[in-house]
């Protein structure tokens, strides 16, 4: 099975390089990771070529334009249009490439903005989506569905799951289009370095969120391309949720940043609470390992350009 050759696109992102890390570990030899310049998934005839000229045995979608709260409601026709070409082009070519194993990672914000909490992957589809990601949640839905009707229609082995907020090595951590830790890092580790006496954070700090550190959710992807065989998506999460505030302090603690925390009522909250329900994964024999102070100081060491040291 180790010979298998697979098809990470997006695999110099955060999670497409957790993606190669694992695999690599694990023994598997043959991976393809096409850069931008190499393959432009967004072009339809583009991805064809590749998939009939290189025939990996399977593909795994962790590309996908994304960001933070800022980027996605700001940029909603782009978060679309991109990622709806992107996976229409990867799921539709390989099935007619006669690739019968894809894992398609989408993203727990498909959930209504009021789904049940802990969020069953029942709730798809139940109710209206939070407005400020309305665009990149509607792009991971229609490719969750992709998945789902092509391994119905046509007995493909198409599987997809649901990440909560990731971060870890390879983040994102520009002040405005990122998400809230990689910001946070940078926001606290400049405050720490101009010695400033406070900072802003946006909304209330009273929404509820989970976080995933990216190479635990490597080890679950991994977990589902050699097991799972359903069509049903499948959440994957920390099991653990934290305030946007209590965050905050727990990465001005990481940091070293010693000001204070102020909160900005005026700005967007989001959805007030996303919390997965992993209990299918559980239930699978999967757990994270990592825990979110853990997850942090290897995500700041990273930022430093320290790595895991």
């Amino acid at each position: 099975m180790k010979e298998l050759t697979i098809l990470i696109a997006g695999g110099r992102g955060m999670v497409g390089s957790a993606m190669v890390r694992r695999l690599q570990a694990e023994g598997y030899r043959h991976l393809l990771t096409p850069s931008r310049e190499d393959l432009d998934l967004t072009d339809q005839h583009q991805v064809r070529a590749y998939l009939r000229h290189k025939q990996p045995d399977s593909v795994i979608i962790a590309a996908a334009k994304v960001g933070g709260i800022y980027a996605n409601s700001t940029y909603t026709a782009d978060f679309l249009y991109e990622n709806l070409m992107i996976e229409c082009n990867l799921i539709h070519e390989s099935h007619r490439a006669d690739i019968d194993r894809l894992l398609f990672l989408g993203s727990t914000c498909i959930y209504p903005k009021l789904a049940p909490q802990p969020i069953p992957e029942e709730a798809l589809l139940t109710s209206a989506l939070e407005p400020t990601n309305e665009g990149y949640a509607l792009a991971k839905i229609a490719g969750v569905k992709l998945c789902t009707h092509y391994y119905k229609q046509y007995g493909r082995s198409y599987i997809s799951a649901m990440p909560t907020n990731l971060y870890g090595p390879g983040d994102n951590y520009h002040p405005q289009n990122s998400h809230v830790i990689p910001a946070l890092i940078r926001r606290m580790h400049e405050a720490k370095v101009k010695e400033a006496d406070e900072v802003v954070i946006w909304g209330s700090g009273k929404p509820l969120r989970d976080f995933l550190y990216v190479d635990d959710l490597a080890e679950a992807l991994l977990f589902l391309l050699e097991g799972y065989r359903e069509s049903l998506h499948i959440n994957v999460g920390s099991g653990e949720e934290i305030s946007i505030l209590e965050l905050a302090k727990l990465v001005a603690d990481v940091v070293g940043f010693q000001g204070e925390i102020v909160t900005d009522p005026s700005m967007p909250d989001g959805t007030p609470r996303k919390m997965a329900d992993i209990s299918r994964m559980t239930q699978l024999g999967w757990q994270p390992k990592t825990s979110l102070r853990e997850g942090l100081k290897l995500s700041y060491n990273d930022f430093l350009g320290l790595g895991k040291k």
